[in-house]
């Protein structure tokens, strides 16, 4: 009935009457105007941001439209020379809603489960310029609307779309939202098919509706003049239409009328159809689902005369296990049937494969299959088998044999979502465990596998039944999928929708009959489902039974094995007992007592069978991160006793004792498993351990590198199973004591592998920085190198040898020797990532590119090899191409690579590398329209001479090697993209991987199915191979797959039948691989490498070469024991220890019990109304705090959401003593400050009304002129200020900083801010200070402590004494008072609002809550942030972009509307205007006028909605802000250091206030004085004005630090402004010229392939030095860019300073005219003097000084600092770490220390005054010293808020730039 009245058709804007815009909404610039070509009114959405700009139907997201029409008719015209976006949500007939998206933004076709993009192509007038080019041109078609765009008549068919791309059954339409700029008369859905060039009149004459073509509703209809024609004044477009558009599945004109292309959906089997041929496209969709054979079309084949279409009843497809026992069966019958071909479909739940047969069509055959790539999966749960379909009269048709051809042998990987899970099964001889988006069972005795393939993403958790017959597994993602599996058979016997959008455990009961899983739902909160299970084995449905959602943490749950109905589990601060009953879920929590704070990470019932106790009485075990075991009375639910297990150093030598919880940190236990007689624990320490029961002892434990994460024991405790964080599996045998590692796997994905050929060796290197290589037959891992600040990109094998070549992205090429295990040779031509490497066939030349094109060749016919010749820029410079960009051809004659640009294929000699042959791909397709890349490319084996070039049309070239000469097209390889090519040895097969798929072709296409499509990846594929000798194929990514390959030796045939195989070619069959008790099967055991035993040795620090690798050779066996076997061995162990001497064997845990205590009930507001206690003003601060710390629950979480303070992270504490200068005697004056510190939370301030403005940088405040910019800093905040807070008359200011001076508690300044001075300093808050408020009269301040605080505190605002103290049990984000109401103030936190009361009766004041939870359509947020509207109204952002809005008469939300995208942290309100910021970056102005009518009339308000006025988008999260009463102009603050003004009238944006983001690296001046610069670690490099300390400009460079900086001297023969010039050093090695007067970079030069750490320009300007991280120093030219020289003296330590002046003294007693210096971070300096002009550069000192060692060495070390004494150029000044705190003077002319100045601590700055004989030294004390070394004065300064790690002089010495972390310091040298 839903469908009858939108029958035959529905006026969307008609129904909806959107010119009342009650049930839809608009958004910017919408209006209405009368269009001339119409004729009639027509909706305008324009703007330059489409998103921002719109037309949206209904008015919100929750509602739907509900429309059923099986066509979408949407009658618009795009904006010429404009983009546009169109929106259509859709809903499927199982629920899910996808996005249909088109625009002609997009440049391609993109589809995921739920959103699918389809680029539109805009269509010319007829005959217009713009139709002719753009039908011919090659360039990318989509783009901006021609000028001459034309009105446009789309019809989208809804339901064909999502049967097409997604395999899905499409049920209504659900929104539209039409996005500028585009004009749209009208929309309309129906399911007729209307031709819009079609009147009444011809319909009816020509029977048009006999056909199902219907002509367009008048009141719909174009209108056309007489004598035109309507295809000539606008375009019809049906999408999805037939034919091969480019680019690919775009909407676009097609070239046929509509009526010939009409689709009438009608019932196939009843009709006749015409003839009916497969097109190409069809059948490769088809071969990669199903694998169903087609009639091919090649000219001069007959086609496919199908007499009738027989009628298929389709069930649900069982697992591809099941199909292989089928395959005989199908092909019998289909010989019976003679001329019928056997079609095998694994048929699915919505009805598997649909056949639809039309006029002047080709048959579409979609088909969905439980492993088919890319789809998602629906619920299903009854599994029957295939079916047959015979289709009589049809040609033979052959494909590619044997099928399948590929045959998973075997996997190496583990985890991919959690390292968690590996179970015991078959009686402990099988471990199963899960790889990425597979399940892997493995026989321990045999290590043979078996696969269980069916998830389509990564399997997040794993449960067995009691006797391991049933398996429960869940996957990951959005759209979690539950499988049941019968683990004997290994068939799927249920897959079904969890409900939850992630999985995090799963639990069966021991008989199977009920299944229990937690994860998190959508709005990431914790829920729990218990299902029924009894059915599944006897083909029925899973049904869920109960499900409860809850806010408690769940690390595990399990369910009781002897009662299926009751479940435990364990989490943060809880452990709960569950039970089913009467259809509902509840739980209730254990009293843990003391112990609830803690973090319980596992749990496990007491083993064995008692006949005197019930079932029930059972003990439970709980393991926390704190290393305590609780044993839990499960019966009577109470902690019976109490654990904690220690390590062994911290108990005595000569005894053992008992250790209180205070002793020590604990063991962190993250999994603990128990038997009838001991138990096994996992911890993070790397030990795996067995105690007793009673936790007496261990008396066998397992060292490991990584912590363990989860232990098991084998149903015959014989073994013990454990996991690791690294992704190894491990198993302990009890009996013998030996430990065997059963898989070990990559972190990250694979990127590259090579293969030898002689010892059968496979080297694979990963994004997780190792290189490792493995025995091919077992699959063990033999080596493994790490390098741990390189990534290894790219590797190959030497063919003869023993050595393989390893390529990394810092561009150095290693080659290691096996046989040695050492590294052989270093090569480093390269600068770019290495995006090819191959040797040559006879192994006598390698060859290498990178991602910056260069191209390199070397000699390896010798002992050590060399380069022979390196070519620039001719690679294509695109690191896609790796790890593949080049190919030689088989004899070796021949090198090919993609280059030197992405359109070209260039072919090299490759003896010499002079260039032979170029290919230019791109025009070699003459029908394409669009530019051709080439992707990848590879020769054919010999005697061919193919090469074979992959394109970014997903086609395969096959060209002649000699000639260039397109040989043939293999087009459609994969649908979406190709990321790995490679021909057999023997030249008759292809592998192509894309689409995380494999493909298998015949390479002569010699068949109708020429390829065969291989799942299991869930990943990308990265790269895929035959082995030499062509018997198996390996693909990578996210895990090593090793694959039989059966087709090596098979002979060429044909067959009438087509093979009946799954679409899925992973074969998980049991016949496939059998290693069950009942079939046991034979295979030879394999030797475990030798470090499948963890270490034996304690670890000891190595001192490693930053140019070697880390090797670690798996054969290296170790003959110690690593477990303690006797009460001697442990004696001896803890005697060695005592001792101080490192002794073999295992260090046994201690462990400390005590009693279960009780504490008192937590203070929790529980109520709606609650009566906190007050404290008069005159209680004793401590004494309030101490009595409520006594409830304090330990909850110090910290929330989700930005908008809660974190103080940076510091290593420095501050100084204790200072030596302050007499008044009026100072040194210094500081004058300005540069910065805004981005990470407090509104900490700026201003008063439009009497410009008062103030900020923080640091731990000081910033009172700033905006008309003159002078600044006053007020100072005494110890650390870095959190927030602050002026009254409303602007004459006090409250600010708010973190505990320092030997307080315990944060410190609260009061300031006058007429007079600057600190009135009033407070202390109550422990941690830090939220937030803080005046109430409207300024007589209250209220205080707000931070997520680890929680106390809200009210202070007198007069006399500042505290009033009341209250602590929450839940963080608290903001406060607010009420502008209206004296005493009312109220606060937000999680996912409720608390209003206050404030009652004050003479000193004493009371207060009353209410606290009001959010509604439950907004979900469990955060409220983030508040402020108060217009009369009664409230506004409060959260965390997902929401705002609220409060009746704060009734204490209600009444309105809500999504405001952002990420969380509101900034909210403020003046009158009807609102303005919000976020982390998104966005501020933006709404207007809220409706808001107060809707509070008051409700529904019968004239307006509902809330409007966009305008938005701005910033540098960084809004984290301040402040505007005037009339909103029109404010300042905000961000993240990135920048405070704007912002102008709503005018639309702009002006920086106030910038400053660096993260850590300032150096300053440098001109030598004029008029600018400095800076740079940072954000990468940026800023040049100020000294004058007004404006930015000038500002150079960036992304992903990268600038560590140092250099200001170029002044050249006599260029003008001064010619001659700015900055030199910059980057993390990167590189080094960049920067113009000032141009403002762009003029070089880059990269003359180290590790971080730059030092600069400085030679006294002329003509020489750049430059020193690295590894102690090289580099002599560069400026105008060349060429490196001159490498010095190496410093090699292996960073360089810190180079400092370059004029040589003045000739009695040095050598010549050149410059004298510079270098210091090593290793306390040496080296003195050096150059003659450049003649290049002359020789040392002329080398100073080293010493270093204490010993425990009181500093963690990190203090820098090496030197310089030359400006007023005695021939004595330098060092100052480090030494033997003294002290300042030395060394004379080069005496060759000793003249002079020294002691310090008080280790410097980490220095600078030495031009001018006169001052020093200034910066201390990690945050305190800076200025020494008159003339005079003997000391000065110190205060100011800083982290390590001064920087000092500056100006040239003339009037000034001193000091930075702390990103700020900058300006101090004025007074009476100089």
């Amino acid at each position: 009935m839903a469908r009858v009245w939108q029958h035959p058709y529905l006026n969307i804007f008609k129904h909806f009457k959107v010119e009342e815009w009650k049930r839809s909404t608009k958004a910017g610039d919408v209006t209405t105007f009368m269009d001339k070509t119409l004729k009639g009114t027509v909706y305008r959405i324009s703007g330059s941001v489409p998103a921002s700009n719109y037309l949206q139907l209904p008015k919100t997201s929750t509602q739907s439209l509900g429309l059923t029409g099986h066509y979408l008719y949407i009658l618009f015209k795009p904006m010429p020379t404009k983009y546009f976006v169109v929106h259509l949500d859709v809903a499927t007939e199982d629920s899910q809603v996808v996005r249909i998206s088109f625009s002609n933004l997009f440049k391609e076709f993109k589809s995921t489960a739920t959103w699918l993009q389809f680029p539109f192509i805009c269509g010319a007038a007829k005959g217009s310029i713009y139709e002719s080019t753009a039908k011919a041109s090659k360039r990318d078609l989509v783009g901006l609307a021609p000028s001459n765009v034309r009105w446009t008549c789309l019809m989208l068919d809804l339901h064909y779309i999502l049967s097409l791309y997604l395999n899905r059954n499409y049920s209504h339409l659900k929104s539209v939202k039409l996005c500028a700029n585009l004009l749209v008369k009208n929309l309309f859905t129906s399911d007729l098919l209307f031709d819009p060039a079609v009147t009444f009149s011809e319909a009816q004459q020509a029977k048009l509706v006999l056909r199902g073509i219907s002509p367009m509703p008048r009141e719909l209809a174009f209108p056309v003049p007489k004598g035109e024609n309507w295809h000539d004044l606008y375009d019809y477009i049906w999408f999805p239409s037939d034919g091969a558009k480019m680019p690919f599945d775009s909407i676009q004109k097609g070239t046929l009328s509509a009526a010939a292309d009409a689709r009438i959906q009608t019932d196939p089997v009843s009709q006749r159809p015409k003839e009916v041929t497969l097109s190409k496209p069809v059948r490769d969709r088809v071969s990669l689902i199903q694998q169903i054979t087609s009639p091919k079309e090649v000219p001069h084949q007959s086609p496919v005369l199908t007499k009738n279409l027989p009628k298929v009843h389709l069930s649900i497809s069982e697992p591809l296990s099941a199909t292989r026992s089928r395959d005989q069966n199908c092909q019998k019958e289909g010989l019976r049937a003679k001329s019928d071909s056997c079609l095998l479909i694994s048929p699915v739940d919505d009805g598997g494969v649909h056949v639809y047969a039309r006029k002047n069509e080709d048959v579409t055959i979609h088909a969905i299959s439980v492993n088919s790539v890319g789809s998602d999966e629906n619920a299903y749960t009854k599994v029957t088998g295939p079916k047959l379909i015979s289709t009589k009269n049809s040609v033979h048709c052959t494909s590619l044999l044997p099928d399948p051809i590929l045959k998973l042998k075997k996997v190496i990987g583990f985890g991919g979502y959690s390292t968690r899970w590996a179970l015991w099964a078959a009686n402990g001889a099988v471990v199963v465990y899960p790889c990425h988006a597979l399940i892997i069972a493995v026989a321990l005795d045999s290590g043979r596998q078996r696969f269980f393939a069916g998830h389509t993403d990564k399997v997040a958790a794993l449960a067995f039944n009691g006797n391991n017959t049933l398996l429960a597994s869940a996957q990951a993602g959005q759209l979690s999928v539950m499988r049941l599996w019968d683990f004997l058979t290994g068939r799927c016997l249920s897959m079904f929708k969890t409900g939850m959008h992630s999985v995090s455990c799963l639990s069966l009961s021991y008989n199977g009959s009920i299944l229990c899983g937690t994860g998190k739902d959508g709005h990431g909160k914790t829920v729990v489902i218990v299902w029924n299970t009894v059915e599944v084995t006897h083909g029925g449905e899973v049904v869920m039974l109960a499900k409860a959602h809850t806010d408690v943490d769940i690390q595990t749950l399990k369910i009781a094995f002897f009662d299926d109905t009751r479940m435990v589990s364990c989490g943060r601060d809880n452990v709960r007992l569950w039970r089913v009953r009467s259809g509902a879920l509840r739980s209730c929590p254990v009293n843990l007592g003391e112990y609830r704070s803690l973090e319980f990470t596992d749990l496990d019932f007491e083993a064995g069978h008692f006949t005197e106790r019930e079932l029930e009485d059972r003990t439970l075990f709980v393991c926390s991160r704190s290393g305590h075991v609780l044993e839990i009375d499960y019966k009577n639910v109470t902690v019976r006793n109490a654990r904690r297990l220690l390590p062994a150093e911290f108990q005595h030598s000569h005894r053992r004792e008992k250790q209180t919880f205070n002793s020590g940190p604990g063991i962190a236990l993250n999994s603990i498993c128990l038997s009838s007689s001991f138990c096994a624990t996992a911890s993070e320490d790397g030990y795996l351990r067995l105690w007793p029961l009673d936790f007496s002892e261990v008396f066998l434990e397992a060292e490991h590198d990584n912590p363990v994460i989860s232990v098991r024991i084998s149903p015959d405790n014989l073994k013990v199973l454990c996991t690791t964080s690294t992704g190894n599996v491990g198993c302990l045998d009890i009996q013998s004591r030996d430990y065997s590692t059963v898989m070990r796997s990559h972190l990250e994905t694979v990127l590259a592998f090579s293969v030898e050929r002689f010892q059968n060796q496979l080297v694979t290197v990963s994004q997780d920085n190792t290189i490792r290589v493995w025995n091919l037959e077992t699959m063990q891992q033999l080596y493994e190198f790490t390098a741990s600040d390189e990534l290894p990109c790219a590797v190959a094998f030497h063919p003869s040898q023993q050595i393989f070549a390893c390529g990394f992205d810092t561009g150095v090429v290693r080659t290691i020797s096996l046989a040695a295990a050492k590294l052989l040779e270093e090569h480093k031509q390269h600068r770019g990532s290495i995006t090819g490497l191959t040797f040559s066939p006879d192994g006598n030349f390698m060859y290498s590119s990178c991602s910056q094109g260069t191209l390199a060749l070397y000699n390896c016919a010798v002992q050590k090899s060399h380069i022979i010749r390196v070519l620039a820029n001719v690679v294509s410079p695109d690191a896609a191409h790796s790890p593949d960009a080049l190919s030689v051809s088989g004899d070796g004659h021949f090198l090919a690579f993609v280059g030197p640009s992405e359109y070209i294929v260039t072919l090299m000699d490759a003896h010499s590398l002079d260039e032979l042959l170029r290919v230019d791909v791109s025009i070699l397709d003459l029908d394409s329209t669009s530019l051709d890349t080439a992707v990848r490319l590879c020769f054919s084996p010999l005697p061919l001479s193919h090469l074979l070039v992959l394109t970014s049309s997903h086609k395969v070239l096959v060209l002649n090697s000699k000639t260039g000469r397109l040989i043939r097209t293999v087009s459609h390889v994969h649908k979406q993209s190709c990321s790995s090519l490679a021909l057999s040895p023997d030249a008759r097969y292809l592998l192509t991987a894309g689409d995380r798929v494999i493909k298998v072709w015949d390479y002569g296409m010699r068949f109708d199915i020429n390829s065969q499509v291989f799942i299991g990846h869930s990943e990308p594929i990265q790269q895929v191979k035959f082995t030499p000798n062509q018997k198996q194929v390996i693909s990578i990514g996210d895990a090593i797959f090793l694959w039989d390959f059966l087709g090596a030796f098979m002979e060429e045939s044909c067959t009438d039948e087509v093979p009946s195989f799954s679409s899925s070619r992973i074969d998980a069959s049991p016949e496939a691989i059998p290693f069950t008790e009942a079939s046991p099967e034979k295979v030879a055991d394999f030797i475990p490498g030798a470090n499948d035993v963890p270490r034996q040795l304690v670890p000891r620090p190595t001192v490693v070469s930053p140019l070697c690798l880390d090797l670690s050779s798996i054969h290296r066996i170790v003959h110690q024991d690593t477990l303690s076997e006797s009460e001697e061995e442990e004696e001896a162990d803890l005697k060695s220890n005592s001792e101080g001497s490192v002794k073999k064997g295992a260090v046994p845990a201690a462990l400390a019990v005590e009693g279960a205590s009780h504490n008192e009930e937590p203070l929790v507001m529980k109520s709606e109304v609650i009566q906190p206690c007050s404290q008069p003003p005159g209680h004793a601060v401590n004494e309030c705090r101490k009595e409520t710390q006594e409830f304090e629950p330990q909850n110090n979480v910290r929330p989700d959401c930005y908008r809660h303070f974190t103080p940076r992270f510091k290593t420095s504490a501050p100084s204790k003593v200072l030596t302050s200068p007499l008044g009026g005697n100072e040194g210094l004056k500081l004058k300005a400050i540069i910065g805004y510190n981005g990470n407090g939370r509104r900490n700026m301030v201003w008063n439009p009304d009497t410009g008062f403005f103030a900020y923080s940088c640091g731990c000081v405040l910033i009172v700033e002129d905006l008309h003159s910019g002078a600044q006053q800093h007020w100072l005494g905040h110890p650390e870095e200020i959190s927030t602050v807070a002026v009254s409303h008359d602007a004459r006090v200011l409250a600010s708010a900083s973190g505990q320092g001076c030997g307080v315990s508690r944060c410190q609260i300044r009061i300031w006058n801010t007429q007079s600057g001075a600190c009135q009033k300093t407070l202390f109550h808050h422990e941690t830090q200070v939220q937030a803080m408020a005046y109430s409207r009269d300024d007589r209250l301040l209220v205080t707000l402590g931070d997520y680890v605080d929680r106390v809200i505190a009210l202070w007198n605002a007069q006399t500042y004494e505290l009033m009341s103290s209250t602590r929450f049990s839940e963080p608290v984000h903001e406060v607010a008072f009420s502008p209206l109401s004296v005493g009312h103030l109220v606060c937000v936190g999680r996912a409720a609002i608390t209003f206050w009361l404030t009652d004050q009766q003479g000193a004493d004041i009371s207060l009353k809550v209410h606290r009001v939870p959010v509604p439950d359509v907004i979900g469990q947020v955060e409220l983030t942030s508040l402020c108060y509207g217009a009369g009664c109204l409230l506004y409060s952002g959260t965390n997902t972009g929401q705002v609220c809005a409060w009746d704060t008469e009734t204490n209600r939300c009444f309105i809500t509307w999504e405001a952002d995208e990420g969380e509101i942290g900034v909210l403020q309100c003046h009158g009807n205007r609102l303005v919000s910021g976020s982390n998104t970056k966005r501020v933006r102005l709404w207007s809220v006028a409706a808001v107060q009518e809707l509070r008051v009339q409700g529904s019968s308000a004239r307006s509902s909605s809330v409007l966009l006025e305008q938005e701005m988008t910033l540098d960084g999260t809004i984290v301040s802000a402040t505007f005037d009463d009339c909103m029109d102009m404010g300042i905000v603050g961000t993240t990135a250091g920048t405070l704007w003004y912002i102008n709503w009238a005018d639309n702009t944006s002006i920086r106030l206030i910038s400053g660096h983001k993260d850590k300032v690296s150096e300053v440098a001046f001109n030598p004029d004085e008029s600018h400095c610069a800076t740079c940072g670690e954000d990468g940026s490099v800023r040049v100020w004005s000294l004058a007004s300390l404006e930015l000038v400009v500002q150079f960036q460079v992304l992903n990268q630090s600038c560590l140092c900086l250099a200001w170029s001297p002044v050249h006599m023969s260029i003008g001064r402004a010619e001659s700015q010039r900055v030199v910059a050093g980057y993390s990167d090695g590189t080094i960049r010229v920067f113009s000032i007067s141009r403002t762009e970079m003029e070089l880059k030069m990269h003359p180290h392939s590790v971080a730059v750490t030092a600069l400085g320009y030679s006294a002329d300007g003509e020489i750049i030095l430059s020193g690295s991280k590894d102690g090289l120093m580099a002599i560069s030219s400026p105008r060349t860019g060429i490196t001159i020289r490498i010095l190496t003296d410093h090699r292996s330590s960073p360089i810190s300073v180079i400092n370059c002046t004029r040589k003045q003294h000739a009695e040095l007693g050598v010549d050149g005219g410059d004298l510079w210096l270098a210091a090593s971070a290793d306390r040496r300096v080296s003195v050096w003097v150059s003659d450049w002009m003649k290049d002359k550069c020789e040392l002329l000192d080398w100073l080293s000084f010493p270093a204490p060692t010993g425990p009181e060495v500093p963690n990190p070390l203090p820098p090496s600092l030197a310089a030359f004494c400006p007023w005695d150029k021939s004595t330098i000044v060092y100052v480090g770490f030494g033997l003294q705190k002290e300042i030395l003077f060394y004379s080069l002319q005496q060759k000793k220390v003249v002079a020294k100045i002691p310090l008080p601590y280790f410097a980490t700055s220095l600078s030495l005054s031009p001018i006169a004989s001052i020093v200034a030294v910066g201390f990690s004390e945050r305190v800076l010293r200025l020494i008159d070394q003339a005079a003997k004065t000391e000065q110190d300064f205060a100011g800083h808020d982290d390590a001064v790690c920087l000092c500056r002089f100006t040239p003339s010495g009037k000034r001193l730039f000091t930075t702390s972390y990103n700020e900058i310091l300006v101090w004025e040298v007074q009476g100089r």
